[in-house]
């Protein structure tokens, strides 16, 4: 006995020690877990630093080349008319006036001829800028004390013989604040070069852009100019108006930064590990293209790496807790281990049989998108989203004699029962539309079957139609369903008699109803685990926050995806309650042709005629007419309304301007009516530009820019009205 006793004794020691020895593999298994995750967490961490290092550079230059690129297109789409100023020198400074005008992105712009181009005036330079009372103001840049000639930005491009951006000024005599100028050379018709045209942006918006950065509390990001001189940074007094060279004295590792150095001066992107004034960190750093400028972002190693740390400590004070802990738990365990491996595989029984119910379920419904590939004239997507394995809702669709048959229908009750009368319904339709037409008979067929085989009481709300893809004529007729929504210039219930549901009793009768789709016409159809979807409140989805889904132009699938998407924000982590089935149709037949028309009215008011310029506008969006093309257009019909309104009418008498346009596939042609004096303006000779300001003769100059301009200018006098008409060829 006693050396059983012993004997036990030395088991159960042997068995703490096993415990004891499990332990400490088990604290070392989490030693090591930890730190693999650390190593792991700290690598994601660099990635993820990389990644909105990057991004957030890649956002910055594309705001800045934004500005670029509105800034150097409003100059381009000018060149051609400030060639034409080199002949009328009068009439630069209204270009210039228009350039200003009609971009906000540019601050100030001038046409500064090459000095002795022309004999009149050797300097020539109006400048016209925007003030801070949002006005604009003309000065001449032509004075000794501001000499634009030897200015960078008007050498430059000359030298260059192409656009050029300068270096970041401060502007005095000219823009007085801090900006950069974009330039060009223009030449004259016979190639010679003759002055350069300028747009100048302000650079406070660079200042604000990187003041907005904030990835990482103590991130600073930098700008670096042409010449190697820090422009801005996020922290404003560190490195304010120092070269590279200079700060490269106060960095402890040099060799590091050197390479960051040679990359931003060549234009180059990358990412470095420096020592940055007793900060260890990373710097990211990418060129703004066609400028010569660079930008970086110096991240402190603890913004990155700072919680990780922190957490990898608490995490090891857990770890000791839960070692605490351990025994107990394993004792736990090991107690219900038996009696839940029996219910698990229990569980996992019933649960494959569910999926494999589910399945079948779902392989009678259409599941392949698009649905019929080789149509043009119909996009149509349908999806359910059960709340069990199995569930009671169900839709179908199919073509016949080129008509679309389809319906979306709800099962009372929910599980297995609702799915078994959901088979038998789908079945039952696809074989009564095969042979019958008419909605509604479609519908008292297969009422009188459920009626019949319904001992257990219940029913099912369904929503049957047929549209004639030919000529999208929809016929339906509803049995007690959610009337579905129509989408056509706008969003809204479609009219629909409610009728009882399909199994109430035999015999009933169902109003059929029709409605004609046109082209870009859609059908939604749902049930009622859409609007009657539930978050955690208990509020529900309701029909507005549909019609607010359905906004916007999306193909079919899209459409569905995104209700489904805002339905699941919607909810939340409420549970799922009722099925969710819906189902997308839209019509794609043949548009019928539209003829677009613009017309505007006016007083013989000069205040009035800034009207022009958001009539062209229009006429531009709908045309999609590019920057120049819409600029030529508004200065014709400036010049050609102006002479209306100044010389049509008597002295301190009102009368009225109409302006129309008709927008072809090929051409503008736009129409100015007035009952004023008989004037034909097409019968005024070319105005002589060759001939200095002093020489040529007043007036002429606006009929001859319009003749320039449109393709044809006609004029008419019809019963008692001047109707000038001018045509401008265009392609889209």
């Amino acid at each position: 006995m006693k050396h059983k006793e012993d004997s036990d004794k030395k088991i159960s020691r042997r068995s703490a020690w096993v415990g004891v020895l499990m332990l400490i593999l088990a604290a070392a298994m989490l030693e090591a877990t930890t730190l693999i995750q650390f190593l792991f967490a700290q690598r994601a961490l660099d990635e993820e630093a990389s990644s909105r290092a990057e991004t957030q550079l890649d956002a910055t230059r594309n705001k800045i080349m934004d500005m670029i690129d509105q800034a150097e297109s409003a100059v381009r789409n000018s060149e051609w008319i400030a060639q034409w100023t080199l002949t009328c020198l009068d009439s630069s400074e209204r270009v210039c006036s228009r350039i200003v005008e009609t971009n906000p992105v540019i601050y100030g712009s001038t046409i500064a001829l090459i000095p002795g181009y022309s004999r009149e005036r050797p300097l020539f330079s109006p400048y016209v800028y925007r003030s801070q009372a949002d006005t604009l103001t003309t000065v001449s840049l032509a004075t000794t004390e501001y000499d634009y000639p030897n200015q960078e930005w008007f050498v430059k491009p000359l030298e260059l013989n192409q656009g050029y951006w300068s270096e970041p000024y401060v502007d005095t005599g000219g823009g007085e604040m801090l900006m950069t100028t974009y330039s060009i050379p223009i030449v004259d018709y016979t190639g010679k070069k003759a002055a350069v045209l300028t747009g100048d942006i302000s650079l406070d918006w660079l200042s604000d852009l990187v003041s907005n950065i904030n990835i990482y509390p103590n991130a600073n990001t930098l700008m670096l100019s042409r010449t190697g001189r820090f422009m801005v940074s996020r922290n404003k007094e560190m490195l304010k108006g120092l070269s590279i060279e200079e700060v490269m004295a106060g960095i402890r590792d040099q060799e590091d930064f050197k390479k960051v150095e040679k990359g931003m001066n060549s234009g180059e992107s990358g990412h470095q590990r420096i020592t940055f004034r007793d900060i260890v960190g990373h710097v990211y750093y990418a060129p703004v293209e066609r400028t010569g400028w660079s930008m970086c972002i110096i991240i402190p190693d603890d913004d990155i790496y700072g919680a990780n740390r922190r957490t990898k400590n608490m995490v090891q004070i857990m770890q000791l807790l839960g070692l605490i802990l351990l025994i107990a738990i394993v004792r736990s365990l090991i107690r219900s281990q038996n009696k839940n491996r029996t219910l698990n595989e229990r569980k996992k029984r019933m649960e494959s049989e569910l999926h494999i119910a589910s399945d079948i379920q779902m392989a009678m419904i259409p599941k392949a998108y698009p649905a019929f590939p080789e149509r043009k004239d119909l996009d149509l997507y349908a999806a359910i989203y059960p709340a069990k394995e199995v569930g009671g809702d169900l839709y179908d669709f199919f073509i016949r004699d080129e008509k679309l048959y389809f319906c979306v229908g709800d099962v009372s009750g929910k599980g297995v029962p609702a799915a078994l009368i959901m088979a038998v319904t789908r079945s039952a339709f696809r074989t009564v539309a095969a042979h019958v037409s008419s909605p509604s008979s479609i519908l008292s067929n297969l009422n009188n079957g459920l009626a019949e085989m319904n001992d257990t009481d219940m029913f099912v709300t369904f929503f049957c139609g047929v549209l004639d893809l030919v000529n999208g004529n929809l016929s339906y007729s509803n049995a007690g369903h959610n009337p579905p929504m129509i989408l056509t210039d706008a969003i809204r219930i479609l009219e629909s008699e409610p009728n009882l549901p399909l199994g109430v009793m035999k015999d009933m009768e169902f109003t059929e109803q029709q409605v004609r789709l046109n082209y870009d016409d859609a059908l939604f159809l749902y049930t009622d685990g859409l609007t009657e979807a539930e978050n955690i409140n208990h509020e529900q989805f309701g029909l507005e926050r549909v019609k607010a889904a359905l906004h916007g132009h999306k193909s079919s699938e899209e459409h569905l995806k995104n209700i489904q998407k805002k339905v699941k924000s919607f909810v939340g982590d409420a549970p799922q309650s009722d099925d969710l089935t819906m189902m997308f149709i839209h019509f794609l037949g043949k548009p019928e042709p539209q003829v677009e028309k613009c017309q505007l009215i006016i007083h013989n008011k000069v205040e009035e005629i800034a009207q022009l310029a958001e009539f062209i506008d229009q006429i531009a969006e709908k045309k999609n007419l590019d920057l120049s093309l819409s600029t030529a257009l508004n200065l014709a019909l400036e010049e050609a309304v102006a002479n209306v309104v100044l010389y049509a009418y008597p002295k301190d008498s009102d009368g009225i301007v109409e302006i129309g346009a008709l927008l072809g596939e090929d051409n503008i042609e736009i129409s100015i009516t007035d009952s004023g004096t008989p004037f034909d303006p097409t019968a005024m000779p070319d105005a002589d530009i060759t001939l200095s300001a002093e020489d040529r003769k007043i007036g002429g100059l606006g009929i001859h820019l319009v003749r320039n301009i449109m393709d044809s200018v006609k004029y008419e006098r019809i019963d008692g009205k001047n109707i000038l008409t001018m045509t401008k060829k265009i392609s889209e």
